[in-house]
């Protein structure tokens, strides 16, 4: 049986080639597609990409 209360306070450090490459999909025309796969003109499209965060309406609340 093992203790779950038990608790362990260390950190993991990492080198560069140690870690895993994270993959980067997004939407583009109704699919879902890496980012690595786009040619120049779309990675640049992406890059200018800004996110934002719409405001809920006030006619129904």
């Amino acid at each position: 049986m093992t203790d779950l209360s038990v608790q362990t306070n260390f950190q993991v450090e990492l080198k560069d080639e140690e870690r895993t490459r994270c993959e980067v999909w997004t939407r583009v025309m109704g699919y879902h597609r890496p980012v690595t796969s786009f040619n120049v003109g779309k990675k640049g499209e992406f890059a200018e990409r800004k996110f934002f965060e719409e405001n809920r309406s006030d006619c129904c609340r």
